[in-house]
């Protein structure tokens, strides 16, 4: 019993862990209820799990840190991503429903941007988060990293697609209770393949 309570326990660092990520998710929460701040918090949910990936600083230190210092730029970049995501989505619906060669190329232009509008918002704030670039740069390097890396792009759209649709096909109360760890979990596990693209730099 001793060994398995003693800190230095798999078990115990586990809960630990856990734990960390679940207060992490509950900060995230709480400093998006403005609707504004989604940006802000957004960043500094994944600047603190890429550092507790690496066991760096305490979770509540980085997250405030990173909201602080990234306000602005996470903040007017929430907003030009959806202000953006409202067009694209429009335009792919508008064009969908109609016929004729250039309303297909049309929506095949719509759909080919919204592709690169979510692949450079897959990367976007995990960049804002590690480096300190002006939002242009911020946007031009995320495609850059999603080039790069176009495997492990694939991939993280795949598994971010894969929790988008498991929690449309879940009840509204099953959503409503895990939503207090469940975005700190997936933002955790991107964190990992985060820090492996930003170390190959």
């Amino acid at each position: 019993m001793k060994g398995i309570l003693n800190p230095d326990s798999l078990l115990v660092r586990i809960i630990n862990r856990f734990g960390q990520i679940w207060w992490l998710n509950i900060l995230w929460i709480i400093c998006s209820l403005p609707i504004v701040t989604i940006g802000a918090s957004t960043t500094a949910l994944i600047y603190s799990c890429m550092k507790l990936r690496k066991d760096e600083g305490y979770a509540t230190k980085n997250f405030f840190a990173s909201f602080k210092e990234n306000f602005s730029k996470s903040t007017i970049l929430w907003f030009c991503y959806a202000l953006i995501f409202i067009m694209l989505g429009s335009s792919v619906i508008f064009w969908n429903q109609h016929k004729g060669l250039m309303a297909t190329m049309a929506w095949l232009m719509a759909l080919f941007l919204t592709i690169l509008y979510f692949i450079s918002l897959l990367y976007v704030f995990a960049i804002l988060a590690r480096y300190k670039l002006s939002i242009k740069n911020a946007i031009l390097f995320s495609l850059v990293v999603a080039g790069k890396n176009i495997i492990v792009t694939v991939i993280l759209e795949l598994f971010l697609a894969g929790i988008v649709i498991l929690n449309l096909t879940q009840t509204l109360a099953v959503n409503l209770i895990t939503l207090n760890i469940r975005v700190g979990i997936t933002v955790y596990i991107l964190s990992f393949y985060y820090n492996k693209v930003f170390e190959k730099r």
